[in-house]
């Protein structure tokens, strides 16, 4: 395997390199001392892995190894530290390894096998065909190829979630360090907040890798911020509203693929979350999946296909349960087939989640419908 070395400490640097020169499985391609030429020559290198000390002037491990991965993002990161078991512990989630100071060759020995490892499962997943992954963003974010969910990937800090979901947001598009910060560290002094926003991006790239996810986050503008670029991946609200749009308005013909348009919404974006910044888009697209649906029921309605009318109207006052309309909608259904208890029943149901949630009495257009269809249905009592 294909190794560089980065330690502003001389000697130490020249200890590392005579034990793994020692392991005839490894070669050195090169060895720095100052991370900034570490990071100009990663590229040209190309290596399998970097030894990397943690504790450097100018920038320190974790900005060299965020940097790196932006670079090239298939190499292998060892940290070498003399920071304590509780950063030790830390680290060890962010890398593929570590190493403490003084190395030692057992230690390093458990290391170079786990790359071997590493590399081996590389190597044998190369001739694998390829399989189509979407990013779902409808109810919460999580990953499925080829139709079959992946599991989920258990970010490390509840920052580095909305970091992650903040940048998937903006996909494609360039976001400044400055507004990252903003959002997320608005507290900390710039140092500070610029430290957790490097090992933050650092620990995502490193979970997106182990999950074998294809999204790149690149610097951008000379390091002035970040890129989440998608590729090839597939994002559902994408394909969801370009669907809509493509089809048309609903008819016989192409009814039943509105149908399965409608079904895939399966919640507002992100709606698992509480992210203020993405309540714009939640409701644009919430606006988008009501104006759907109603059509739709209306579609089935004024043809008799009473069911499937009966199931979109449940499914919107399901998934939106303050869209009055769609509670309307469902009673002047039932009323279509002669169901007067459904239609008290769900005339109560509605008035009583106004008041208790909302604090308001019933819409007077709901009430007027209500009592006309009541004295039109029950004027012998």
């Amino acid at each position: 395997m294909q190794a560089l070395l980065v330690d502003d400490e001389r000697l130490a640097l020249m200890k590392l390199k005579l034990m793994l020169e020692e392991l005839t499985t490894v070669n050195i391609l090169g060895s720095c001392t100052d991370p900034v030429e570490a990071v100009s020559i990663a590229t040209q290198l190309q290596p399998d892995v970097i030894f990397l000390d943690i504790d450097m002037p100018e920038m320190n491990g974790v900005q060299v190894a965020e940097a790196m991965q932006s670079l090239y993002p298939g190499t292998s990161i060892v940290f070498v530290t003399a920071y304590n078991s509780y950063a030790v512990e830390a680290f060890e989630l962010y890398a593929l390894d570590y190493v403490l100071k003084p190395v030692r060759r057992d230690r390093l020995l458990k290391t170079i096998h786990r790359l071997e490892e590493r590399i081996s499962k590389k190597e044998g997943s190369v001739h694998k065909p390829e399989q189509e992954i979407m990013i779902r963003s409808f109810q919460s974010l999580r990953f499925e190829r080829a139709g079959q969910p992946l599991p989920a990937i258990r970010w490390r800090t509840s920052k580095a979630q909305e970091l992650f979901a903040y940048l998937f947001h903006n996909r494609n598009r360039f976001v400044s360090k400055d507004s990252l910060i903003e959002l997320l560290w608005p507290d900390f002094n710039l140092k500070r907040a610029s430290t957790h926003l490097y090992t933050t991006i650092y620990q995502i790239r490193q979970s997106l890798k182990q999950a074998d996810i294809g999204l790149q986050i690149s610097s951008a503008s000379g390091g002035e911020g970040y890129t989440m670029e998608t590729g090839s991946l597939l994002v559902d609200s994408y394909e969801w509203e370009k669907g809509i749009l493509t089809l048309g308005p609903i008819d016989a013909e192409n009814c039943e693929k509105h149908q399965h348009l409608f079904y895939f919404y399966s919640g507002d974006y992100l709606n698992d979350y509480d992210y203020l910044w993405a309540e714009s888009e939640r409701q644009r697209l919430r606006t988008i999946w009501l104006h759907h649906a109603m059509r739709m029921a209306e579609f089935y309605a004024a043809r008799g296909r009473i069911p499937e009318a009966v199931t979109v109207y449940q499914r919107v006052v399901q998934l939106q349960p303050y869209f009055e309309q769609g509670h309307l909608g469902l009673m002047k259904v039932y009323d279509s087939i002669g169901e007067r208890s459904a239609i008290e029943e769900q005339y109560q149901y509605l008035a009583d989640l106004l008041k208790r949630e909302l604090d308001v009495d019933m819409p007077d257009n709901i009430k007027t419908w209500y009592e006309e269809w009541k004295q039109h249905n029950f004027k012998s009592l």
